[in-house]
């Protein structure tokens, strides 16, 4: 009875667009995504409530996340999400752990599928039937995923992303770029239900670090060809094109212009 006080708390004062009669009337008319929401919401509440070192310095809020992702998805289906490619969520790399694109599949589907391509992959050897199927993305996510690597492409090892993860069900996208991960998102939810909106847009950019005093706006033209753009930046550092080159695996051919912002990645 104490998640549904919470739940009733979330239903109730958090859309004040109503009156207090059309809410209550409301409440038996509350629809399936709106009860997982409240029900959600109404979790985390006391979670939250409870964990009240998780920000604290020095606190190991983030151990302790993942273990709760652990424990939700339950360590049985963890197992069964990955393949014979991958057995562990973290690896050791220069002293820090890094996390396994299962993990940050995890994070983003729910699932902690090693692999980034749709579907299940069955090798000729294995068939339909075969023991090891490499484990790919099923569904589409909130949030998407977008890679990028100079040191991949030229060792022609860059993974295909799949659309379950270049088009969520939101115009946001974790972007790993030369191991280093950051945000790029749009304002426009159509972008993603409306090819017309994909001829020309604007995304904006953060990397979370400090030097990045406000969030990039970029604006992508996929109409026109990017080879223009690839002769004005010959001369220029090719690290400064990863994020362009990023964005082009969304949108093939797109150029994009950075406005007013210095180009940094």
């Amino acid at each position: 009875m104490v998640v549904q006080a919470r739940v009733i708390k979330n239903l109730l004062f958090l859309d004040k667009s109503s009156s207090d009669t059309e809410i209550l009337q409301s409440f038996s008319q509350v629809g399936q995504w709106d009860q997982e929401k409240a029900l959600a919401a109404a979790l985390s509440d006391s979670l939250w409530s409870a964990g009240q070192e998780f920000t604290d310095e020095g606190s190991h809020g983030v151990i302790l996340f993942l273990y709760s992702l652990i424990c939700s998805r339950t360590i049985d289906r963890v197992k069964e999400d990955l393949d014979s490619t991958t057995s562990h969520l973290l690896h050791l790399s220069l002293g820090n752990f890094v996390c396994h694109q299962a993990l940050l599949n995890l994070l983003l589907t729910g699932r902690a599928s090693p692999h980034v391509f749709n579907g299940t992959l069955f090798s000729e050897k294995d068939g339909r039937t075969g023991e090891h199927p490499l484990q790919g993305v099923l569904s589409r996510s909130d949030v998407g995923y977008l890679h990028w690597s100079q040191e991949q492409m030229e060792r022609d090892t860059l993974p295909q992303v799949g659309s379950m993860l270049k088009t969520p069900r939101f115009p946001i996208w974790l972007c790993c770029i030369n191991r280093s991960y950051s945000i790029l998102f749009s304002m426009k939810r159509s972008l993603l239900s409306d090819w017309r909106k994909e001829q020309l847009f604007h995304l904006y950019y953060y990397n979370g670090q400090s030097s990045q005093k406000t969030t990039a706006r970029l604006t992508v033209d996929t109409q026109s060809h990017h080879c223009e753009a690839l002769a004005r930046n010959s001369n220029e550092d090719p690290e400064k094109g990863s994020l362009e080159m990023t964005i082009r695996t969304k949108w093939d051919g797109a150029t994009v212009d950075w406005n007013s912002t210095s180009p940094f990645y």
